[in-house]
């Protein structure tokens, strides 16, 4: 301790340090320090007190705060970006069901294939990605059909040979953990020949091994939609065991197909069962749907019938848009698990009568359809990534245009309107804050960072993982600045609305949305958040799905490192911040993340208390930042006795790289215990851990 890969202080810290480090004990370790070779960058540990000795906690439960602190600042946010939403939160197990051509851009494609070079060979026979031929040596038996579609712009004609089954698959996955039934829909329109088509699910690249199947009668010579069962053994098929579903037909038949579906018939309306168990789990208050798809995102072609809905290129993330995953879907997603819907409107390639329209549609179906909900104008509109950006000029009068649109229809809609990022936001925020007062009530900022990206050369692991942690200290300093210009502003009431946020480890081993040490930075800003609740008071972590959250790989659902921390703080329901004095140990660091490279007195252990769901809870939200150290601490709670048990949940892992995937889906997860308290008591906090105690008073 005492040091962290410290390069090249200024030299009248020399001296500072080695003082330092004398009253610390450690003055062998500051002489080593100083013939470490030269580069920039330090973490400085103003810890001056021996290492065994323990930190002292006062939580003054007699002196609750006023102030509210809004469960909004628990929200999380949906866009349909990598599986999030098709492959993710939406059930469906195949991909473009409708033979579409230019839904990848061509390095999607090429990626693709790379990964899976049988895609090359099907190409060629001219099947729209990723379907195969079911055997490749039959050579071309099959023509896309332009013009000619039961959906979108695009068929397949699959053309029979005597006494031969020709046909198409797709690799898929199967939740066989959980269920064996599945259930599907085809559109067919029968040419020539037999009228059977056949459908199956047979052993990957072994097409004798038919493991379920089913024949339909397609004899109509108009699109027709046909429905399937088909039902597997238990063990036929092992969990992340890839299967190929199938569509044949034999001898001389011929048959154009068209947007097919396959779905677990465990589906609840046609969203994936267990990621909404996770997701209801989260206790979310709030899901943005949002994000850079947004400024090309016409909300009219995810409306009415899934089946007649054109597939279209999500042209922000280069991948599918099948536009089954809609308006509708999204409400429907946000009742399920108890979540107020946020929705961002298009202000790139949209117009204001069109959002108008849009939240018109939605105040019809949500709720007591009264309105009121909150609409944000635009995302990051300041990015030259996304479709029809406004110029920093242009912001404030296409914000105004775009609110007067919703004030028409929704007098008590909640805008907020689209504000730039913390290391950059004067200028832009300055136009939209010169816009009329009722313009909006909130202005947007984002925190996406790649956190392994540091000022210092050359950094130790160590150096990159502690420069992270101190991230929500450095960014709470930025939210009050943000505040004082807001104040000093024609809008001296709105508040700022966290609508991305993310932690990012790129090139370097950091921690990351995928690790346990994104669990620390996650834990570390929803800290921030409480304690500035009064001036950001909502907040959406990147994501519900995939990121910070929910992934499905294969099939397997889990949570991400930080889906397990957020779960545990929004469960709690924290109503009003209760002020704690502690005397835990705190490190400065310089040169750090490039876009908050000094940041002063990051405590090591971080203590925020709260009152719970009545005044009868009081919950303990802390996180121990230092990467070796377990610390002993013993709390005091004045104006509050505790009933002898207390519950408490523990987030933490062999290692802050520890990853959960499709393999270990629960490497790290919240460990729910009981400890012994009273009015004072002692606790030992595990290192680069979160541990969450909720403490209920003893009956007077």
């Amino acid at each position: 301790m005492g040091y962290c890969q410290i390069r090249n202080p200024k030299p009248e810290l020399y001296v500072k340090l080695l003082l330092r480090f004398k009253r610390a004990g450690l003055f062998a370790t500051a002489v080593s320090w100083l013939s470490l070779p030269m580069a920039s960058g330090q973490v400085i540990d103003e810890d001056h007190g021996p290492t065994d000795r323990p930190i002292h906690i006062r939580v003054h439960a007699d002196q609750v705060h006023r102030d509210v602190i809004p469960n909004t600042i628990f929200g999380s946010f949906l866009e349909p970006i990598g599986r999030s939403t098709y492959g993710g939160l939406w059930a469906e197990l195949l991909e473009n069901p409708s033979f579409e051509e230019g839904l990848w851009s061509a390095g999607a494609i090429v990626k693709m294939v790379q990964e899976r070079p049988e895609l090359e060979r099907a190409s060629q026979l001219d099947l729209p990605l990723p379907w195969e031929p079911l055997d490749a040596r039959q050579g071309n038996r099959y023509e896309p059909e332009r013009g000619d579609a039961a959906n979108s712009s695009q068929s397949l004609l699959v053309m029979g040979l005597p006494q031969a089954e020709v046909g198409i698959r797709q690799r898929i996955y199967l939740p066989v953990h959980r269920t064996l039934a599945y259930r599907g829909s085809l559109f067919i329109k029968h040419q020539s020949g037999a009228a059977q088509v056949y459908i199956s699910i047979r052993r990957r690249n072994d097409p004798q091994q038919v493991l379920a199947d089913a024949t339909i009668e397609a004899n109509k010579e108009v699109w027709t939609k046909y429905s399937f069962e088909l039902t597997i053994k238990l063990g036929q098929v092992d969990a992340l065991q890839p299967a190929d579903f199938v569509v044949a037909v034999r001898d001389d038949s011929r048959a154009f197909i068209d947007q097919l579906s396959l779905m677990p018939a465990d589906n609840v309306d046609g969203m994936d069962a267990e990621v909404l168990k996770l997701a209801k789990d989260l206790h979310t208050p709030l899901v943005r749907y949002g994000g850079n798809f947004t400024s090309s995102y016409h909300w009219k072609n995810g409306i009415g019938p899934a089946d007649q809905r054109s597939s279209q290129s999500n042209l922000a993330w280069n991948i599918p848009e099948y536009n089954t995953f809609g308006t509708e879907e999204f409400l429907r997603f946000c009742e399920l698990i108890g979540a107020q819907p946020q929705v961002a409107l298009n202000l790139g390639s949209g117009m204001p009568q069109e959002a108008g329209d849009w939240v018109k549609y939605v105040n019809a179906r949500w709720g007591n359809k009264q309105g009121g909900l909150l609409w944000e104008l635009g995302n990051e509109l300041w990015g030259s990534w996304n479709m029809g950006y406004p110029t920093r000029d242009q912001i404030g009068t296409r914000t105004e245009a775009f609110s007067a649109a919703i004030r028409k229809v929704d007098p008590t809609a909640r805008l907020i309107a689209t504000g730039a990022d913390e290391d950059f936001y004067h200028d832009w925020n300055a136009v939209q804050l010169g816009t009329p007062p009722a313009t909006f009530q909130y202005l947007s900022t984002h925190f996406v960072v790649t956190d392994d990206q540091v000022q210092m050369s050359n950094p130790s692991n160590d150096f990159v993982a502690l420069s992270a942690f101190a991230l929500p200290i450095g960014l709470e300093r930025r939210m009050k600045e943000m505040t004082e210009q807001i104040q000093q502003s024609n809008h001296k009431d709105a508040q700022i609305a966290f609508t991305e946020w993310l932690f990012v480890a790129a090139d370097h081993p950091a921690p990351g949305f995928r690790n346990m040490g994104g669990a620390i930075d996650t834990a570390g800003f929803l800290n921030m958040l409480m304690r500035n609740a009064d001036i950001v008071p909502i907040s959406d972590m990147t994501g519900i799905l995939e990121f910070g959250g929910i992934w499905k790989k294969r099939e397997q659902v889990y949570g991400a490192p930080g889906y397990w921390v957020l779960r545990s703080y929004a469960e709690e329901k924290p109503s009003r911040l209760v002020p704690t004095d502690s005397d835990a140990p705190q490190y400065t660091v310089d040169h750090g993340v490039t876009r908050l490279p000094h940041i002063e007195h990051v405590p090591w252990l971080e203590v925020v208390a709260a009152e719970g769901q009545t005044p009868d809870e009081l919950i303990l939200f802390c996180v121990n930042r230092n990467l070796t150290r377990d610390y002993r601490a013993t709390i005091q709670v004045d104006g509050f006795t505790p009933r002898p048990l207390a519950e408490i949940k523990t987030i933490a892992a062999p290692s802050i790289y520890t990853e959960n995937d499709e393999m270990e889906p629960e490497a790290v997860k919240a460990v729910a215990d009981q400890i012994s308290v009273g009015s004072s008591f002692e606790h030992v906090f595990p290192r680069a851990g979160v541990v969450v105690i909720r403490l209920v008073r003893r009956n007077r």
